[in-house]
């Protein structure tokens, strides 16, 4: 899987097929996609970036979906524990997944310059932390990868004229 977020593409097949991805499992599992749900992963998807739940909820407000915090946390509890969107935890941010209808581990890259997050994939039971893991005795269970840095674009604007 290649990073998504520092690349340009075709953002309407990848909102579209994330859609699609999180209504096939919810119909496989018998799970209630509500509208408030629905809509949630939606804002997720258009701004492709990462999204504080109040910044979440304003939108909500304004379409009339709901006005307290309960609402966006509900939705977005549900989107990440189903792995449709995830928490960046050193942005207290959710991003919605770009390989929602796959089995992985995300590593987050983090632009430091202007909080541009890509997913990639990380493999934790390999590598250092498998091997620490394994020399404490310890099985895997979940992680969560973050890697602050800075992206493409800032790295470019940052360049020292020659």
């Amino acid at each position: 899987m290649d990073p998504l977020g520092f690349a340009p593409h075709d953002h309407r097949d990848c909102k579209r097929e994330a859609m699609a991805a999180a209504e096939a499992h919810c119909a496989r599992h018998r799970l209630n996609f509500t509208p408030v749900r629905r809509r949630v992963l939606e804002i997720l998807l258009e701004g492709h970036r990462a999204m504080g739940a109040y910044e979440i909820l304003d939108t909500l407000r304004a379409e009339g979906l709901g006005a307290q915090p309960p609402v966006a946390y509900r939705a977005l509890d549900f989107l990440v524990s189903n792995g449709f969107a995830h928490k960046i935890e050193r942005l207290n941010a959710f991003i919605a997944c770009t390989h929602p209808a796959a089995a992985h581990t995300p590593a987050f890259l983090i632009c430091r310059g202007c909080n541009a997050v890509a997913e990639a994939q990380a493999e934790p039971t390999r590598g250092m932390l498998g091997a620490a893991a394994k020399a404490a005795g310890f099985e895997i269970e979940q992680a969560v990868v973050e890697a602050v840095g800075r992206c493409p674009r800032c790295r470019a604007e940052a360049a020292p004229c020659r």
